[in-house]
């Protein structure tokens, strides 16, 4: 980074800020930890000197920071999978529920964006297809950082919401359902091959609010995957090639998690099980009426204050998820 002209190329520039920022993700932990206990033996030198309550209450508190650290370099040991390091990409699909279903997904969507906020990692919408009445019928984000595949792997699955519908002139009780899908993203190692002659790409014109932006060109490119009929699409850039350059990314991300689902017995279950995004297959719900809660089905793990959780403290609910993964 130090050398001249590192800037010009910005997109070899921006690969070489990712890795480093992957190795201080490991690094710096480590280093952390080093240092609290570094300070711990200090204040034990200096409790033998000066004599144990002097030290009691700093010590106190060092070896409550240390326990916090050292908790979580044990979780992130546990985003030990081949590509939980990753970026991801993440999809949110309304399913059943009509028009609540859609504002379900905006709300899910929402919420993603906010804990992708929390956590530091960038995010850009790559494609979002709005419900005619309100909300969304289908969006994908990139959600850039370390880990961030590791982290929203365990939120791919059906998400129930049950509440008094605002769009219900009787007020009556109506549950809505959603689905999450997380990918990796790979870049030039990916592990996986894709045959572009089984693949028809579709180019047309990316929808926009109007006004001097409007999208004027076909440059939004849609890819279907004629063996399988995976649909990856992508609508963010004015640049066709480089619309074209990111399904292509994310079809070979789809393409993965599809072979990785089928020797995995718990994503079997769930994809294989659930047909439509519907009832009888939800991993968590999220309960506004006639009572407050978010319910992890997985792990039963359960939380109270529901706007937090739809401001993104999701946290608790995955390390629950990933610490009974790795316990199983």
């Amino acid at each position: 980074m130090a050398e001249a002209g590192f800037w010009d190329d910005q997109e070899s520039a921006q690969k070489i800020l990712g890795a480093l920022k992957l190795a201080r993700a490991v690094v710096e932990p480590c280093e952390a930890v080093d240092a609290t206990l570094e300070e711990i033996a200090t204040l034990g030198e200096l409790g033998e000197e000066a004599g144990a309550s002097e030290v009691e209450a700093d010590l106190a508190v060092a070896v409550g920071v240390a326990e916090g650290q050292g908790e979580a370099l044990e979780f992130q040991v546990m985003l030990g999978g081949e590509n939980d390091h990753r970026s991801a990409y993440l999809t949110v699909q309304a399913g059943a529920g009509g028009v609540d279903a859609a504002d379900f997904a905006s709300m899910l969507l929402r919420l993603y964006l906010r804990w992708s906020e929390r956590r530091g990692f960038g995010t850009e919408m790559v494609e979002v297809t709005e419900a005619d009445e309100g909300g969304i019928r289908h969006a994908t984000i990139h959600v850039k950082g370390p880990y961030a595949y590791g982290y929203l792997k365990a939120e791919r699955g059906v998400h129930r919401l049950v509440r008094i519908s605002p769009f219900d002139a009787q007020s009556r009780r109506h549950t809505a359902f959603a689905a999450i899908e997380a990918m990796p993203e790979f870049d030039a190692d990916a592990p996986i091959e894709v045959d572009m002659d089984q693949v028809r790409v579709d180019t047309y014109r990316a929808g926009g609010a109007g006004g001097q932006h409007v999208n004027k060109t076909d440059s939004a490119v849609r890819m279907t995957h004629l063996p399988t009929g995976i649909v990856v699409q992508c609508q963010n850039e004015r640049s066709q090639h480089k619309n074209r350059a990111t399904a292509t990314g994310m079809l070979k991300a789809k393409l993965y998690e599809l072979r990785q689902r089928e020797r995995d017995d718990e994503l079997k279950r769930m994809y294989g099980e659930k047909g439509e995004i519907a009832w009888g297959s939800q991993i968590r719900s999220y309960v506004l009426n006639p009572y407050q809660m978010v319910k992890d089905h997985r792990t039963n793990f359960e939380k109270g204050n529901t706007q937090a959780v739809f401001d993104g403290d999701i946290d608790e609910f995955i390390e629950e998820y990933l610490r009974s993964r790795s316990s199983g």
